[in-house]
């Protein structure tokens, strides 16, 4: 599918064909193409839980208040993010960069984000924000619809999957085939409205 159809054609699916299941090819696929998405000083601290357990997906559809495509959809991930990725084997980061690279870039990231905790919560949630969308045009683009879910109670999810204390949660994410086309959309805003030039 071509990349402007796959924008255009995405939408937050609630509605699921519980009988279709995903291959594990295709969730390696969708992976692999994921971790390509860019992340600050290359830390790629996205961490994705993929829940296939149907039992834990029938406790986090509690926590979900019910919403049905946590336990429908083919796939679920629970896309989480590592606070402290920065500061765990950073030379591994940029181990195939050329020698003076290395030299130059692994120092600056502990500088960068060492004590500023805002900065470590920040960057995990604009990695995971890019990496999500990769995720959904990528199940688009291979017959797959999707939605970006926050409506559950992160304490609960996070006790669930025992999340470590140095991480946090993003988001959760359906991934199947869609039963039910999504909504009309609600109305988009016009570029005359969300651009400015220069300065606001």
């Amino acid at each position: 599918m071509n990349l402007f159809d796959a924008v255009k054609e995405r939408r937050a699916v609630k509605h699921y064909d519980p009988q279709h299941e995903i291959t594990e090819t295709e969730i390696e696929q969708l992976i692999s193409t994921a971790i390509l998405s860019p992340t600050s000083f290359n830390i790629q601290n996205w961490r994705f839980v993929v829940v296939k357990d149907k039992e834990q997906r029938q406790k986090l559809r509690a926590a979900a208040w019910d919403q049905a495509q946590v336990t429908d959809a083919s796939l679920l991930i629970i896309l989480c993010g590592d606070l402290k990725s920065f500061k765990k084997d950073p030379d591994r980061y940029w181990r195939n960069a050329p020698e003076d690279v290395q030299k130059m870039l692994v120092p600056m990231i502990g500088t960068y984000y060492e004590g500023r905790e805002d900065l470590q919560r920040d960057e995990v949630m604009r990695s995971c924000g890019i990496v999500a969308q990769t995720i959904m045009l990528s199940a688009k683009a291979m017959g797959y619809d999707s939605c970006p879910m926050v409506g559950f109670d992160f304490p609960k999810v996070a006790e669930l999957i025992n999340l470590p204390k140095d991480h946090v949660i993003s988001m959760m994410i359906t991934v199947g085939k869609k039963m039910q086309d999504a909504h009309p959309r609600g109305g988009q805003l016009g570029i005359d409205e969300v651009v400015v030039y220069d300065s606001f």
